[in-house]
Protein backbone atom coordinates (compact mmCIF):
# COMPACT_ATOMS: atom_id res chain seq x y z
CA UNK A 1 0.00 0.00 0.00
CA UNK A 2 1.29 3.41 -1.00
CA UNK A 3 2.39 6.31 1.70
CA UNK A 4 -0.07 8.75 1.77
CA UNK A 5 1.23 12.44 0.91
CA UNK A 6 -1.68 13.82 3.29
CA UNK A 7 -0.58 14.50 6.88
CA UNK A 8 -2.29 11.79 9.06
CA UNK A 9 -1.32 13.34 12.20
CA UNK A 10 0.05 16.62 13.02
CA UNK A 11 1.42 18.35 16.09
CA UNK A 12 3.64 21.07 17.76
CA UNK A 13 5.90 21.73 20.59
CA UNK A 14 4.55 24.47 23.29
CA UNK A 15 5.92 27.42 22.27
CA UNK A 16 5.11 26.35 17.80
CA UNK A 17 9.10 26.60 16.98
CA UNK A 18 8.86 22.88 16.19
CA UNK A 19 6.13 21.62 14.64
CA UNK A 20 5.91 17.75 13.05
CA UNK A 21 3.82 16.16 10.37
CA UNK A 22 3.21 11.93 9.67
CA UNK A 23 0.98 10.38 7.02
CA UNK A 24 1.02 7.33 8.84
CA UNK A 25 -0.85 6.16 12.29
CA UNK A 26 1.39 5.31 14.59
CA UNK A 27 2.87 1.35 14.98
CA UNK A 28 1.72 1.11 18.66
CA UNK A 29 0.93 3.10 21.65
CA UNK A 30 1.84 2.78 25.05
CA UNK A 31 2.04 4.31 28.86
CA UNK A 32 6.03 4.09 30.13
CA UNK A 33 6.13 4.14 33.84
CA UNK A 34 10.37 3.94 34.17
CA UNK A 35 11.95 7.11 35.95
CA UNK A 36 14.11 7.90 32.72
CA UNK A 37 10.70 8.68 30.60
CA UNK A 38 8.92 10.16 33.44
CA UNK A 39 12.15 12.70 34.36
CA UNK A 40 12.26 13.63 30.55
CA UNK A 41 8.68 14.57 30.19
CA UNK A 42 8.09 15.87 33.41
CA UNK A 43 4.89 13.83 34.22
CA UNK A 44 3.99 10.66 36.93
CA UNK A 45 3.51 8.62 33.52
CA UNK A 46 4.74 8.94 30.11
CA UNK A 47 2.81 7.76 26.85
CA UNK A 48 4.37 7.82 23.25
CA UNK A 49 3.21 6.78 19.68
CA UNK A 50 5.88 5.12 18.16
CA UNK A 51 6.74 5.54 14.12
CA UNK A 52 8.68 4.12 11.15
CA UNK A 53 11.86 6.64 11.62
CA UNK A 54 11.20 7.86 7.87
CA UNK A 55 7.62 8.18 8.12
CA UNK A 56 8.05 12.01 10.57
CA UNK A 57 8.98 15.03 9.52
CA UNK A 58 10.11 17.43 11.81
CA UNK A 59 10.35 21.80 10.60
CA UNK A 60 12.88 22.73 11.47
CA UNK A 61 14.52 20.29 12.89
CA UNK A 62 13.97 18.48 16.19
CA UNK A 63 15.85 20.80 18.15
CA UNK A 64 17.87 19.86 21.34
CA UNK A 65 19.41 16.08 21.11
CA UNK A 66 19.82 14.90 24.51
CA UNK A 67 21.54 11.36 26.01
CA UNK A 68 21.53 10.69 29.47
CA UNK A 69 20.86 7.02 29.40
CA UNK A 70 23.55 5.00 27.61
CA UNK A 71 20.96 3.48 24.20
CA UNK A 72 18.14 6.27 24.81
CA UNK A 73 18.87 9.47 22.80
CA UNK A 74 15.78 12.01 23.29
CA UNK A 75 14.89 15.32 22.02
CA UNK A 76 13.69 18.54 22.94
CA UNK A 77 12.61 21.77 21.81
CA UNK A 78 15.52 24.17 21.59
CA UNK A 79 13.46 26.62 22.05
CA UNK A 80 10.95 26.01 24.73
CA UNK A 81 12.13 22.35 26.38
CA UNK A 82 8.84 19.99 25.50
CA UNK A 83 9.63 16.82 25.25
CA UNK A 84 9.52 15.72 21.48
CA UNK A 85 10.95 12.44 21.03
CA UNK A 86 12.60 9.04 22.39
CA UNK A 87 14.97 6.43 19.99
CA UNK A 88 16.54 3.68 22.02
CA UNK A 89 19.01 1.34 20.76
CA UNK A 90 17.09 -1.49 21.25
CA UNK A 91 14.01 -0.69 19.54
CA UNK A 92 15.66 0.36 15.75
CA UNK A 93 13.95 2.06 13.44
CA UNK A 94 11.22 3.59 15.19
CA UNK A 95 11.00 7.11 16.99
CA UNK A 96 8.65 7.86 19.99
CA UNK A 97 6.77 10.72 19.94
CA UNK A 98 5.40 12.01 23.50
CA UNK A 99 1.71 11.88 22.52
CA UNK A 100 1.02 15.22 24.59
CA UNK A 101 2.65 17.15 21.63
CA UNK A 102 0.17 15.00 19.06
CA UNK A 103 -2.37 17.02 17.57
CA UNK A 104 -4.98 14.55 17.89
CA UNK A 105 -3.52 13.06 20.89
CA UNK A 106 -7.07 11.66 22.06
CA UNK A 107 -7.57 9.40 19.13
CA UNK A 108 -4.16 7.62 20.07
CA UNK A 109 -5.50 5.59 23.09
CA UNK A 110 -2.56 4.04 24.59
CA UNK A 111 -2.17 0.03 24.51
CA UNK A 112 -0.59 -1.21 26.83
CA UNK A 113 1.54 -0.23 29.90
CA UNK A 114 5.72 -0.59 29.86
CA UNK A 115 7.57 -1.16 33.05
CA UNK A 116 4.54 -1.12 35.62
CA UNK A 117 6.72 -2.71 38.23
CA UNK A 118 8.24 1.15 38.30
CA UNK A 119 5.03 2.77 38.15
CA UNK A 120 4.19 5.22 41.32
CA UNK A 121 2.68 3.65 44.11
CA UNK A 122 -0.11 6.41 43.92
CA UNK A 123 -0.97 6.95 40.37
CA UNK A 124 -4.32 4.77 39.42
CA UNK A 125 -4.96 4.12 36.40
CA UNK A 126 -8.11 2.38 35.62
CA UNK A 127 -8.13 0.01 32.58
CA UNK A 128 -8.26 -3.42 30.96
CA UNK A 129 -4.59 -3.04 29.36
CA UNK A 130 -1.33 -5.34 29.59
CA UNK A 131 0.61 -4.31 32.43
CA UNK A 132 3.93 -5.64 31.41
CA UNK A 133 6.12 -5.52 34.52
CA UNK A 134 9.62 -4.08 32.41
CA UNK A 135 10.72 -3.50 29.07
CA UNK A 136 7.55 -3.94 26.10
CA UNK A 137 10.50 -4.08 23.82
CA UNK A 138 8.95 -6.97 21.96
CA UNK A 139 5.81 -5.27 21.53
CA UNK A 140 6.57 -2.17 20.94
CA UNK A 141 8.99 -3.12 18.00
CA UNK A 142 6.00 -4.84 15.91
CA UNK A 143 2.65 -3.52 18.04
CA UNK A 144 1.34 -7.00 18.55
CA UNK A 145 2.82 -10.46 20.40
Amino acid sequence: MPHSTQPVLTGRCYCGATTFTTTQEPQVVSYCHCEDCRRATGGPVAAFAAFEEGDVNFEPDEGHEVTVTPGVTRTFCASCGSSLTGRYDYLPDQVYISLGVIDQANELAPEMHSHAASRLTWLHIHDDLEQLPTSARSKLKTGVE
